[in-house]
């Protein structure tokens, strides 16, 4: 009976990173309803488990969700800054379809087992 509760006691490492990786495709898609709470709190849980991912084909999911948070938080300030001569809109607009088209992409790589490009 013992054995049992050891196996148990030890989680798979890989098994773990992969659910930080959906928590975070869910955090980035909850940004769409939340605003940028969920979009911050994925990045650190990225930065968080990286390391233990390192090597393996989970890893390019955390430098994909990464590079996805930096590049969309970079969308928003400049549509931010830009809004007022209407260039901002364009600039929402084409940020949000991005990151719809990044999560997507990442979480059916995710549910298929594969690794994601950058």
């Amino acid at each position: 009976m013992s054995g049992i509760h050891s196996l148990h006691a030890v989680a798979d490492p890989l098994a773990m990173s992969k659910r930080m990786v959906a928590t975070v495709y869910l955090c980035q898609a909850l940004t769409f309803m939340l605003a940028g709470l969920p979009l911050i709190i994925g990045v650190v849980i990225n930065f968080i488990g990286r390391n233990d991912a390192k090597g393996s084909w989970l890893e390019s999911h955390f430098n994909w969700q990464i590079k996805t948070t930096w590049v969309v938080l970079a969308g928003f300030a400049l549509s931010g800054a830009t809004f007022y001569m209407g260039a901002g809109v364009f600039i929402l607009l084409i940020t949000i379809i991005w990151m719809i088209y990044r999560i997507t992409l990442g979480w059916f790589a995710l549910n298929d087992s594969k690794p994601i490009g950058s």
